[in-house]
């Protein structure tokens, strides 16, 4: 027989011991653009947030410059890229079940102190000049080490600061706070490259960190809501993936994140293609671009903060029309609607990622969601690099327009059949009632024996 659903638990298979079910709160379909910010807790964070994360778009853009101006090499650039990507890659599961183990406010203020300290260094290294690109390589890669552990740690400390109706705000304005950054940081660094130099871009990143350390330090921990954490034992991490394998709303969620994060995240590729290939102008309007897609970013995020509840149709729909916007864009050679699509890719594409990474959240039991969101952030960042070769070599051959209705295609294809496999897996199936003199309507239902 069949029955109708909503989707607030997430359905697990009776022979999977170490699963549980995991209830989605209920919770008003909206509430305040910004509710999350009414916790003391989160506001400290968020606060801190904000000037961290300019500072850190400020450090990205300098690098690279400094790396360019010391090897005249774009080659060298990319490998301080990947060298900052490598120990997520290599080791970015056991930094999830290290922010399973251990309080995750603590591991924050290493990590977050640990990585001002590394902007310091290579601040005083730029400015007395004495920096090489190998101290560049070393300092990268000791940033990536870092990230390991802040990244699942940071995610999931959502959680902690507050209750669990607010999650899918805090996680939107967390989106909303890194578009913003990505906006102010390179603007701030241009001009302080410019006038004083590489070395004062690094210090004044080191010296945002102290926001965050300062906001961390000045919660009250009375107030955070503690996950439980795993008991110590052999195959923790195996524990994880099984857990993911058994899940198959997480699972067919994190499929499609790294199809999407492969294939359509590779826009520093494709814009700068564009602005020289198809516009033929120069940084002006490569920065213009890059602008229009922050700016519709940070509506997206503020659109999705509203929203305290996330129906898996709406997910696997916003990664739909993502990918749609993918394909619009290859075939519109006209710069302002280029542009104008700019805006609405950026919209669609935090949505997305806001749902799918509140979703994965709230659907894992909490003893495993440093390790789930480990996995998610491997897939997610994982998966770019290997898209960008791939996305550059169409470019090289084909040209950008090309590249991006490929790209589109491609993330449309693993929409849907991730939609499909995903309904399959959970007894969800489509029921479409069209008998004469009934209300015509479509409707989701689940089977059960």
């Amino acid at each position: 027989m069949s029955r109708s659903v909503t989707e607030r638990a997430a359905p697990v298979p009776v022979d999977a011991p170490e699963a549980v079910v995991v209830p989605v709160p209920e919770s008003p379909q909206k509430v305040k653009t910004f509710a999350a910010l009414g916790v003391r807790n989160y506001r400290l964070f968020f606060y801190g947030q904000v000037v961290s994360n300019t500072g850190t778009w400020m450090q990205r853009i300098a690098q690279d410059w400094l790396v360019l101006q010391i090897t005249d090499s774009p080659l060298a650039v990319g490998v301080t890229t990947a060298l900052q990507f490598l120990p997520m890659l290599l080791m970015g599961l056991w930094g999830g079940l290290i922010a399973d183990r251990y309080p995750k406010r603590r591991l924050l203020l290493i990590t977050q102190t640990s990585m001002g300290l590394l902007a310091a260094v290579l601040a005083v290294l730029t400015l007395t000049g004495h920096v090489q690109v190998w101290h560049i390589y070393l300092i990268a890669f000791a940033l990536g080490l870092a990230t390991v552990v802040d990244n699942p740690s940071r995610q999931t400390f959502v959680n902690e600061m507050v209750p669990p109706e607010l999650v899918r705000n805090a996680v939107s304005l967390n989106s909303g706070n890194f578009q913003l950054a990505r906006m102010l940081g390179p603007a701030v660094a241009g001009v302080v490259i410019s006038l004083v130099g590489s070395g004062w871009a690094f210090g004044l990143n080191a010296a945002t960190y102290l926001a965050v350390i300062a906001g961390l330090a000045l919660m009250r921990p009375s107030e955070l809501q503690p996950q439980p954490r795993p008991k110590r034992g052999p195959g923790q991490i195996r524990e994880g993936l099984r857990y993911v394998r058994r899940q198959p709303q997480i699972l067919w969620t994190i499929v499609l994140v790294f199809f999407v994060g492969t294939f359509g995240y590779n826009f520093a590729i494709i814009l700068s293609a564009y602005t020289k290939d198809v516009f033929h102008a120069g940084a002006d309007l490569y920065g213009l671009l890059n602008t229009a897609m922050a700016a519709g970013s940070v509506v997206g995020a503020l659109i999705a903060a509203r929203r305290t509840t996330g129906r898996m149709s709406v997910l696997f729909g916003t990664a739909i029309a993502f990918s749609g916007m993918l394909v619009l864009l290859g075939v519109t050679p006209w710069l302002w609607i280029f542009v104008a699509l700019l805006v609405l890719t950026g919209l669609f594409s935090v949505t997305f990622n806001t749902l799918a990474n509140s979703t994965v959240q709230l659907r894992t039991d909490p003893a495993l969601r440093g390790r789930v969101m480990s996995l998610y952030m491997l897939v997610f960042m994982g998966g770019t690099p290997f898209g960008s070769l791939i996305v550059g070599a169409i470019t090289d051959r084909w040209g950008a327009p090309l590249a991006l209705v490929i790209s589109g295609a491609v993330c449309v294809i693993a929409a849907v059949i991730s939609a499909v496999l995903a309904a399959r897996s959970t007894g969800i199936s489509l029921r479409v009632d069209l008998h004469k003199g009934a209300q015509r309507h479509v409707s989701l239902v689940a089977h059960e024996a």
